[in-house]
């Protein structure tokens, strides 16, 4: 029953998306032949399946684990031992994220010298480091505007200094980290040393562990490029003639491929579990085998997810995203693309399962001020400029930095108005808002535009941007809206709050005026007789 309640869940939740995918793949730019619908039809349905299996497992497997590991580790008395194991889980916890998988595919497909392996044990290297210092900051009760602020001058300082090429993908995989397996992991983490260690033990430690583990990636990409570029001889070589997800291998192909990654992400896992399980936590034996048991819909979930996505999901994305260049369109009609990058953008954040749990966690901390559905529509239209502003800078082949520096400078000179919970809200929920679909859906539907831009630039006579340096940036311009979306609300939240404060401060000022009134008049009354 769990499950066909978490399939319709899911299933309606992707429904948005379905109807832009078919409208656009049926009426505005139907797909070479009937296979290639079959295809997407297999990869739609695999994505809603496997991430129903994927999301049962996550309940009963990987979130008891992260929490119990959370509050295990208050045994160690020294911090060293909190910030080696902090980096252990996430870099374990990352190394499963099937965003990032997907994230790592659509790179290599864009540059096959970078590898994918690689280039996920760098970003999980990044959120591990991140997530042992976040932890840290619990412990110290550190302030976290102080910590963002500082990181994010680090991150644009870095920048000066890395490969364009590498710039986009590292604040894209930075989006691309924080998905399904890391989120709640990070959160169980997170929820667990607070609960333990903290000094204040208040609900605003919970919040920030997130967003401190999304700036990790970027640093350690910015570091890999860095160091990439010198070992090459100082350049980068150039991208793949031609990028087609999902065009040259079959199902079987896809699924093998899959099965091995999915596998070394798991096992590492289960065997640091098990090592806690026996020397650390000692959990009952029911309670143990259910554990071990949620393992198997996670591993199959996740095969089932990313086989899909590669094999028939993720190849309508770039179709979508190419096809408003070709031939027989008018010049105008590339611009479309910002209507459908705008609901396409929309969209996908009302099908993400974080996002909907992010809107629960508001309304509950808001005390219903701010509800689910405000939260959940105010990031959609947020992330919908996102696409759009994605979408102008991949046709314009504008620097990705004249557009994702002044947002972050409008989010960090935000926190000085918001409070410490609302800021590390808002940079947990840049996270959150970029999961699998995005990574799945957006990555080759920006992906898809560059390849038409260069095809253009390069008829025309011009020099075009690679594909790597223009077509990676969407999942940095979604994770950076939702700083500002959620801030902004926290700042409506506050001035609610204080306004309904000075009314019952009112209120309570004139029934002491009133009881002050009743006793002069009665002593009045006594001093007469």
């Amino acid at each position: 029953m769990k499950l066909l309640r978490v399939l319709k869940e899911t299933f309606i939740a992707s429904l948005p998306l379905a109807v832009i995918t078919i409208i656009v793949c049926c009426f505005v730019a139907p797909m070479k032949n009937m296979f290639d619908y079959i295809k997407l039809f297999i990869g739609y349905s695999g994505v809603v399946v496997g991430q129903s299996v994927f999301l049962i497992g996550l309940d009963v497997s990987i979130l008891p684990i992260g929490k119990s590991v959370g509050e295990s580790l208050v045994k160690f008395k020294k911090v060293i031992f909190i910030l080696f194991f902090g980096f252990l889980f996430g870099f374990l916890a990352e190394s499963a994220e099937p965003a990032l998988m997907v994230f790592a595919r659509q790179v290599h497909l864009a540059m096959d010298y970078i590898n994918e392996r690689i280039l996920i044990i760098v970003m999980a290297s990044g959120i591990g480091m991140f997530v042992g210092f976040g932890l840290y900051r619990i412990l110290k009760d550190i302030s976290i505007k102080v910590v963002f602020a500082v990181l994010y001058i680090i991150v644009f300082i870095l920048a000066i200094f890395t490969p364009p090429e590498f710039i986009g993908v590292a604040f894209d995989g930075s989006g691309a980290t924080t998905g399904d397996i890391s989120v709640p992991f990070m959160l169980a983490l997170g929820i667990g040393v607070a609960a333990t260690m903290s000094r204040r033990k208040s609900d605003d430690d919970i919040f920030g562990i997130i967003g401190l583990a999304s700036v990790g990636p970027i640093l350690t990409v910015f570091i890999y490029g860095i160091i990439f570029k010198v070992t090459h001889g100082g350049t980068i070589p150039a991208p793949n003639a031609d990028y087609a997800p999902g065009d040259a291998e079959s199902f079987l192909h896809t699924a093998f491929f899959n099965l091995r990654g999915v596998t070394l992400a798991l096992v590492p896992i289960v065997i640091v579990f098990l090592l806690f399980h026996i020397f650390l936590i000692k959990l009952k034996k029911k309670e143990f085998l259910t554990i071990l048991l949620g393992i198997i819909p996670v591993f199959a979930g996740l095969l089932i997810f990313l086989t899909c996505v590669d094999f028939g999901f993720a190849f309508a994305g770039q179709h979508i995203g190419n096809s408003f260049f070709a031939d027989n369109r008018p010049e105008w009609f590339k611009w479309m693309l910002l209507l459908v990058g705008f609901i396409l953008g929309g969209a996908i954040t009302l099908s993400e399962p974080a996002v909907t749990v992010l809107g629960s966690q508001i309304e509950e901390i808001t005390r219903g001020h701010i509800k689910q559905m405000t939260i959940r529509l105010t990031l959609a239209v947020g992330l919908g400029v996102a696409s759009v502003l994605s979408v102008i800078k991949i046709i314009t082949q504008i620097n990705i930095l004249w557009f994702l520096i002044p947002l972050y400078i409008i989010a960090l000179i935000m926190m000085k108005f918001s409070s410490k919970m609302f800021v590390g809200l808002a940079f947990d929920s840049g996270g959150v808002t970029a999961g699998g679909l995005s990574s799945a859906f957006l990555t080759p539907f920006a992906l898809g535009i560059a390849q038409a831009v260069r095809n253009s630039v390069e008829a025309a006579g011009g020099i075009p941007q690679s594909i790597l340096t223009n077509g990676f940036g969407i999942i940095a311009f979604m994770s950076v809206m939702p700083l500002i979306a959620v801030q902004t609300l926290g700042a409506v939240y506050e001035m609610k709050s204080n306004r309904l404060r000075k009314q019952m401060e009112t209120k309570e000022l004139e029934e002491l005026d009133e009881i002050m009134h009743f006793f002069n008049d009665e002593s009045q009354e006594r001093n007469n007789v």
